[in-house]
């Protein structure tokens, strides 16, 4: 494995930026980036992984408040209700349209809650994924690297790595950076393999914690334990096609420099071209894959069929 970054700073960010870079490696027209590892045959392979028919849901119920307005100005979803059963009952609906009906909407920003952030949300500079202007994002949505070329995509074997169970806690402490090891060294005690194609989900339990005290406090843009600069070279190295947590942003905060926000962002999007996943709620399937001790599953995770969006609200199921 190339080496890693030990002190995070500018200089660090672009030399992994350059070390990294897959722009080019797909063609010059690819807008899927490391979903470009995922084969037919891998997804074939990991329709095998059923093996009980049980499912898990991986969306977080958008009635969660966990937006604090830290980030972007995003708010929590808004549930309103266009038709109820009392319209009914009054007969508001029995001359026009004659049926009797209950109907609503929801009002929410792509990121407020389990979503896959596109390869149109991070820019490195004035560049995105494979060297698109980052301009081509305007008031009409993302040009290119918009989610929408993901809708038919996000599907194969996916993994939890419970690196929180590993180390022997509910949840790993807030600032906690997980390393290359970490990730390694749980694959290893929980016997799974990391394989080039992989959905990796990576289990902090950060967000549970959060839910049994009732109160979100700073959840959305505050302190978290996450994934670790480093881990941009992990993910590289190991071809895998999307990484995903529990957390509101997969990386450790605070960050591990000052000199850049969400630096681990600045690379692994734009750069190496993955999507990630972030909001997974994961507790009734790392209840699961400790109790039977299997951590793969067929994994199924398609986005909204969003022209030119950003990123894409997504009710994840983990099938094992």
């Amino acid at each position: 494995m190339m080496s890693a970054v030990k002190k995070v700073d500018k200089k660090a960010i672009y030399e992994a930026a350059e070390k990294l870079s897959n722009w080019g490696r797909w063609g010059d027209d690819d807008q899927l980036g490391t979903i470009n590892h995922v084969t037919p045959q891998d997804i074939i392979a990991a329709a095998g992984l059923i093996r009980k028919g049980k499912v898990f849901a991986l969306g977080l119920a958008l009635d969660e408040k966990i937006q604090s307005g830290q980030f972007g100005g995003r708010w929590n979803p808004i549930h309103t209700m266009l038709a109820t059963g009392t319209d009914a009952i009054a007969g508001n609906q029995d001359i026009v349209p004659n049926l009797r009906y209950g109907d609503d909407a929801v009002n929410m920003p792509c990121q407020s809650s389990t979503q896959w952030d596109a390869l149109a949300h991070i820019f490195l500079d004035d560049k995105m994924y494979n060297g698109y202007d980052a301009k081509l994002v305007d008031s009409n949505g993302a040009q290119k690297n918009g989610i929408e070329h993901m809708r038919d995509k996000m599907v194969g074997r996916g993994v939890l790595l419970d690196v929180a169970r590993w180390k022997g806690t509910d949840a790993l402490d807030d600032g906690y950076a997980i390393s290359n090891e970490d990730l390694d060294q749980t694959a290893a005690a929980q016997g799974v393999e990391i394989c080039r194609g992989d959905f990796v989900i990576v289990r902090t339990g950060q967000q549970e914690a959060y839910m049994a005290r009732g109160d979100w406090g700073t959840y959305a843009g505050g302190d978290a334990p996450g994934l670790a600069f480093e881990t941009a070279y992990w993910i590289y190295e190991n071809e895998i096609a999307a990484i995903c947590a529990d957390t509101w942003g997969c990386e450790v905060r605070p960050n591990e420099t000052t000199e850049a926000n969400q630096p681990w962002h600045w690379v692994v999007i734009p750069k190496i071209g993955i999507s990630m996943g972030e909001i997974f709620y994961l507790k009734e399937l790392a209840e699961d894959c400790a109790e039977d001790g299997v951590h793969e599953f067929f994994f199924c995770a398609p986005p909204m069929h969003l022209p030119g969006g950003c990123g894409s609200p997504l009710n994840p199921q983990a099938i094992k």
